[in-house]
């Protein structure tokens, strides 16, 4: 695991490798991605949400109170329901998604995989994805798995992140470099 210079990813490395060793000797790694993945989408669902993980207004009780409530009501107990309540009785909700994101990375890394993200205008079908995933395991040499989030400010194309490279390829981005392009000749 590589180390970062942001003290938020140095956090949520340590506490994703934590709930990773928790998950493996419980085999229980794909429940537990499976978990993180529906509180993600919780998170991108709720602003609300995000607002109560981001704030320092809450406080450390209150924050596991509502992450309790949370997790109940979505169904998330087990491993993930508990490291939610820690990490909320830590103070620590603020890097939940960086946490999230680096447990997936060092769940790939160990079954051979490397992890991708991947930004689309629109969702992509699972014959897309399947298709795009042999494509970028021509280009890494090795699985890949990948992680699909929707933005429809990039009007088409992709944006793909596989380690420290990205490709974009998003009619935003190019419209964005005509625009300046365009202003240099005017």
């Amino acid at each position: 695991m590589a180390q970062s210079s942001s003290p938020i990813s140095g956090v949520a490395e340590r506490y994703a490798g934590s709930l990773y060793e928790l998950a493996a000797q419980a085999k229980a790694v794909p429940a537990v991605e499976a978990d993180l993945g529906r509180f993600e989408a919780l998170l991108g669902g709720s602003e609300d949400l995000t607002r109560m993980i981001r704030s320092p207004v809450f406080s450390s009780d209150e924050q596991f109170k509502a992450i309790s409530a949370i997790a109940a009501k979505a169904k998330i107990g087990g491993l993930v329901g508990n490291f939610l309540r820690v990490v909320a009785k830590n103070r620590r909700l603020f890097a939940v998604p960086a946490m999230i994101r680096a447990f997936r990375q060092i769940a790939a890394a160990e079954r051979g995989e490397v992890s991708a993200e991947v930004t689309s205008a629109h969702a992509l079908t699972p014959a897309q994805e399947k298709e795009f995933k042999t494509a970028l395991k021509g280009v890494a040499g090795k699985d890949v798995s990948i992680a699909v989030t929707v933005d429809p400010s990039l009007l088409g194309g992709l944006i793909v992140k596989i380690g420290s490279r990205q490709i974009d390829t998003s009619l935003k981005t190019k419209l964005n470099s005509l625009k300046l392009a365009l202003k240099e000749v005017g």
